[in-house]
């Protein structure tokens, strides 16, 4: 997959940045209103970057774009900027800049003396981040679409701690609602069938061996003398489910910090308290027996129902006690991953908040969308509630947990995900994550292969043997690391890595069938052997980023 050239902002970019600026002020013009751009051109062949700047300031200066973008080149030039090799101008006014390879042939020495470390901008240092992933009810295994919002939320944790961030894992889970009610309706039935008593199964129940599996776990355990209703049947049922919860996203890499739960909110009286300020504010009324939020003076389009004229809450209610709590708790930064059945819950949680008067842009909604498993080109149909799914650990236990986390990771969340089996399963460069690994074993193999013939990496290896057009684009690609996981960390889209990593892979390809390694010129064997290794240590960062492992053999 190619990476986009928008993305491939090199880290010089501040620096030329403020030059600009600073010519600016020599040449005492005002910065235009708009903010100008300086980015990579459309067309390649002008150079690594370009700015817009004398286009805004032809309007308010009532000159020639082309004249100023040559004052300002001119002014640049006397300052001989470091690391640029040539500006040019062109029509209708771009100035555009091409660094030196020098720059980037520096950046290799920066990667091996740094290791893993190496772009750390620490922007999170001494914040913190609560990230809730997950969050599925104990009502039976997790599915596939439990395991993108895992891999998604885990992801996105592991990218906020690379920047410093101390990160807490949180699951949310409601265990006071119907759902609950209905799964200890549907282990009572199965217990009852079990022990040869009369027994209804809830029209709306909970189907599948885990059910009968947890019904006999209690007659073993309880024997055979439970009454209906008894709270048995949803205590060890919670119990059970949980442990299988906890055990796949074990095997998924997942560990979480954390776990908090609806009744709580309950319990503690923090529901009863938010319905009374939310009143205090007439924000709260009664109609045809339910309890409504308005939301529509909140600039909502339409109220909501935050209690049913059953009595039964909506999602919305405890939702909004739970991030409360979260706000109280001071993070600097709350993400939330939800599926799609999100969409619209979510924007009344915050309005709500917004209402009591609590701050809420520190809080950051991450909406994915549903997972569709094919298998032979068709689509493999999946129930919930019939227990007719492929269930998290059954992925797993096919693919392994590298194919799984980088499949769920490969799109953007905001895309539906045709999760491919062939395709995982595929041990050819078709598969996009046999190719990722197969770029990093294959360095391994060649630094091995340097090191049988004595070469060792020392830091004095001279980068500027290095310019063939591959080996300075390989380059290039390596220095821009710190940018990927900057625009990572902004929008909390890990495909963003994902993406990088396979062009990273097939830029290495590339170079390694132009450019031979090891060759009897020791000083160009070294200055390669150096560069491999910088691309190894970028490979093997992002990889583990995504929580994947970086095999040194295929």
């Amino acid at each position: 997959m190619p990476l986009r050239r928008n993305i491939l902002i090199n880290s010089y970019k501040k620096y030329i940045y403020k030059e600009i600026v600073h010519s600016l002020n020599v040449l005492d013009i005002e910065l235009p209103k708009n903010e100008f751009s300086l980015s990579p051109p459309k067309q390649h062949g002008f150079g690594d970057l370009s700015t817009n700047i004398a286009m805004l300031l032809a309007k308010p200066l009532s000159k020639n774009p082309i004249d100023i973008a040559n004052k300002i080149k001119q002014n640049l030039l006397e300052k001989k900027l470091d690391d640029i090799e040539e500006i040019t101008v062109t029509p209708p006014g771009f100035i555009n800049f091409v660094i030196k390879s020098t720059f980037y042939q520096k950046k290799i020495k920066s990667i091996i003396k740094n290791g893993t470390s190496f772009g750390k901008d620490r922007i999170g240092k001494g914040k913190s981040a609560n990230i809730e992933f997950v969050s599925a009810n104990p009502t039976g295994p997790l599915t596939v679409g439990h395991g993108r919002n895992a891999v998604l939320g885990d992801t996105v944790s592991n990218i906020l701690e690379w920047h410093d961030y101390k990160v807490i894992r949180e699951y949310y889970y409601n265990d006071a609602g119907k759902q609950m009610r209905v799964l200890s309706k549907s282990v009572e039935s199965r217990y009852f069938e079990l022990i040869n008593k009369p027994a209804e199964f809830p029209e709306e129940g909970y189907q599948g061996e885990y059910i009968i599996d947890i019904a006999k776990q209690i007659v073993e355990s309880f024997g055979k003398d439970l009454h209906k209703n008894d709270s048995t049947f949803l205590s060890e049922a919670e119990k059970v489910i949980f442990k299988q919860i906890e055990n796949s996203l074990k095997n998924l890499g997942i560990k979480f910090d954390t776990f908090t739960n609806e009744k709580t909110f309950y319990d503690s009286g923090a529901i009863e308290k938010l319905l009374s300020q939310l009143k205090d504010k007439d924000l709260i009324y009664e109609k045809e027996g339910a309890t409504w939020y308005r939301a529509t003076s909140a600039g909502g389009k339409q109220d909501k129902v935050y209690i049913k004229s059953t009595g039964e809450p909506t999602y919305r209610l405890p939702d909004t006690a739970y991030h409360k709590d979260k706000i109280d708790r001071s993070y600097d930064l709350i993400v939330d991953v939800f599926g799609a059945d999100h969409t619209d819950t979510y924007p009344d949680v915050l309005s709500a908040l917004n209402a009591l008067g609590l701050k809420t842009d520190h809080i950051k909604i991450l909406i994915y969308q549903f997972v569709t498993l094919i298998r032979d080109g068709e689509k493999v149909k999946m129930s919930t509630r019939k227990a007719d799914f492929v269930t998290l650990d059954d992925l797993l236990n096919e693919l392994g947990i590298d194919i799984v986390r980088y499949f769920f990771i490969m799109r953007s969340m905001n895309s539906h995900l045709d999760f491919d089996l062939d395709l995982a399963k595929d041990q050819s460069d078709k598969n996009p994550i046999f190719y990722l690994q197969y770029a990093h074993a294959r360095i391994c193999n060649i630094i091995k292969h340097g090191e049988n013939q004595d070469f060792q990496f020392l830091d004095n290896f001279d980068p500027s043997l290095l310019n063939e057009e591959n080996e300075l684009k390989l380059m290039k690609l390596i220095s821009n690391f710190p940018v990927i996981m900057h625009t990572a960390l902004e929008t909390l889209e890990p495909q963003n890595i994902a993406n990088y990593l396979q062009s990273l892979a097939a830029h290495f390809h590339k170079f390694y069938g132009t450019c031979k390694v090891i060759t009897e010129n020791k000083e160009m064997t070294q200055a390669r052997l150096g560069l491999i290794l910088g691309t190894k240590i970028i490979l093997s960062t992002g990889l583990s980023l995504l929580g994947i492992s970086a095999p040194e053999k295929m």
